[in-house]
């Protein structure tokens, strides 16, 4: 078996990047990225990418880099939806979810931007919704757990 070539970790570095910045994006779409978005924001992406805190926090970084230079989200689902399979982007968006309710609150422009996130995406408006409930359900488990 050959190593991988270096247009191939290239992409995936780049899909990887892409899709961090559409989770910052989301995180910023109230105005105001929390601390406890940006924990949820680290976690996530050390769990889904295998990364360590500091691996984790350079992609944060040339992410936010990337989002702030992008003219649009275009970019960013153009490659996801090329790269990723259909659960690939269903667990994005459950991320995505997750993010939007760590802060406690779901605002309008989250919402919008999360349904325009979806439709980009390709997934169907349906499972943006069921996402969304069992999020809010886990969210709420958590809530009434004392520990």
């Amino acid at each position: 078996m050959e190593p991988a070539s270096q247009e191939e970790e290239v992409g995936e570095k780049d899909v990887r990047l892409a899709a961090c910045a559409l989770l910052i994006e989301i995180a910023y779409a109230d105005d105001e990225f929390t601390e406890d978005e940006n924990q949820h924001l680290l976690s996530a992406v050390r769990r889904q990418y295998g990364l360590d805190e500091q691996e984790a926090e350079q992609l944060v970084e040339l992410a936010e880099e990337a989002r702030a230079s992008a003219v649009d989200l275009w970019q960013f689902t153009k490659l996801i939806k090329q790269s990723y399979s259909l659960g690939q982007k269903m667990v994005l968006v459950e991320v995505m979810w997750g993010l939007v309710y760590s802060d406690g609150e779901l605002s309008s422009h989250e919402e919008s931007l999360m349904r325009r996130v979806c439709h980009l995406l390709d997934l169907a408006p349906g499972y943006l919704s069921d996402v969304r409930k069992r999020v809010e359900r886990g969210r709420h488990e958590s809530d009434d757990d004392p520990s």
